[in-house]
């Protein structure tokens, strides 16, 4: 006589994934806990000016230019200029002086193809002192 074999159908297997999200707690914790602050600044390349020891020197300082990137376009010292006058303007300082600081303001609306322009004028007369910042 020959018996049917019932198909153990078992109990339903669920995967509990609260363990697995304790672990990856945990290892993001010993991460953030053993991560050195010296490694994060030894490896930016993000060139300080030492401090000026020259007081007279420091007195002296040329007033910033600033060039203001907007919808509209360039405004250059608070003038609205195109991208050839704005190039003509850089290069008249720069002639003057190299070390005078260029500071660039970029609106919300600004592109990022603008903020390239205005640093390749600044690349191409030599002007090295810039700051850059977002309104």
């Amino acid at each position: 006589m020959a018996y049917k074999k019932k198909a153990n159908r078992g109990e339903k297997v669920e995967l509990s994934m609260t363990p697995m999200i304790d672990v990856v707690f945990q290892l993001l914790i010993f991460f953030v806990v053993t991560l050195k602050q010296e490694d994060i600044f030894a490896k930016l390349t993000a060139a300080r000016p030492a401090p000026n020891q020259n007081k007279e020197e420091a007195t002296k300082q040329d007033p910033p230019i600033t060039v203001s990137i907007g919808r509209e376009g360039f405004f250059f010292n608070d003038r609205l200029c195109s991208e050839p006058e704005l190039d003509r303007g850089i290069e008249r300082i720069s002639g003057f002086s190299k070390t005078a600081m260029v500071v660039i303001k970029c609106t919300q609306d600004s592109t990022h193809g603008n903020l390239v322009k205005v640093l390749n004028i600044c690349y191409k007369h030599k002007m090295e002192n810039l700051s850059i910042f977002s309104m």
